[in-house]
């Protein structure tokens, strides 16, 4: 057997590659299409745009000329009357504001209060009657007692004011009127001429007092009245206290706590004398007299 020379089968080899090389490539299988070989899908067709109207008017800006504006007005275009409107408009809301504090300080409210808070302290009960009670009550007494005097100023102020037949300042001043006697009635002379002497005032007519004057002292002269009370109110319930503790004292019972013992016997002489009743009675007459 004879063997083929190595070169010989390396030429044979080449021969070969060459003559695959050298097929044509329509005799090829043909392989897949490349993506940028595929057609593209057909685009969709552009909707058309709607016709814009003519001379479509725009809408105008603040800066121009022919812009229409707003006009807030108070009155009938008088510049003092819109001024004098506004003015009252502000005074209107500024009592709404001090509507409580002026209930509470030019009014007997200031009284009531203090005394049945001393009523409640002296009983050795602070959380009875609660306080928002204790105030219920105490608005209700000053409505009582206060209702002449609103009477007045409906009279004199509010239904000429509602007539027509005065103007707003005049009105003011008679509705101050009443409430002003009201005040000087429950104020000590010497309140006044303590106040007279802080505002640099020499003496002066109650008619010509003013408010200035006359509201600080109401107040002053409430408070000294309505502590007096107070202390005439304590005087029976301390007597109670002083007994019960002399009494535990004396049996050696030192570690019984005397107002265990003292607030039923302060609740039932409340009771039996009807503290309530005579609570307000006095108040009520101290306004009176």
């Amino acid at each position: 057997m004879k063997l083929f020379p190595y070169s010989r089968l390396a030429t044979l080899l080449v021969a070969c590659l060459l003559g695959f090389l050298a097929t044509p490539a329509s005799a090829q299988t043909p392989g897949p299409t490349p993506f940028s070989a595929l057609p593209s899908a057909p685009a969709a067709p552009v909707a058309p745009k709607a016709p814009t109207a003519p001379n479509a008017p725009q809408p105008p800006s603040i800066s121009s000329p022919g812009t229409p504006l707003v006009n807030l007005q108070i009155g009938n275009g008088n510049d003092r009357q819109n001024l004098s409107t506004a003015i009252q408009i502000v005074i209107v809301m500024t009592l709404l504001t001090l509507a409580p504090s002026l209930i509470m300080l030019m009014t007997s409210f200031t009284r009531i209060v203090i005394v049945l808070g001393f009523v409640r302290t002296a009983l050795g009960v602070p959380s009875a009657p609660a306080n928002q009670l204790l105030i219920g009550i105490s608005m209700f007494i000053t409505f009582f007692i206060m209702a002449p005097v609103w009477q007045q100023i409906q009279e004199q102020a509010i239904n000429p004011y509602m007539n027509e037949q005065i103007g707003s300042n005049e009105a003011m001043d008679r509705a101050v009127e009443p409430i002003r006697n009201f005040m000087l009635r429950q104020t000590r002379p010497g309140e006044i001429d303590f106040f007279l002497d802080l505002a640099g005032m020499g003496r002066t007519d109650l008619k010509d007092l003013p408010m200035r004057v006359v509201l600080p002292a109401f107040v002053i002269s409430e408070l000294r009245t309505a502590f007096q009370m107070g202390f005439l109110i304590f005087i029976p319930f301390l007597v109670i206290d002083f007994l019960v503790a002399s009494t535990l004292m004396s049996m050696g019972m030192m570690m019984m706590p005397p107002t265990m013992v003292a607030l039923p016997l302060k609740l039932l002489l409340f009771v039996l004398v009807d503290g309530w009743q005579l609570v307000i009675r006095s108040l009520v007459q101290s306004f009176t007299s």
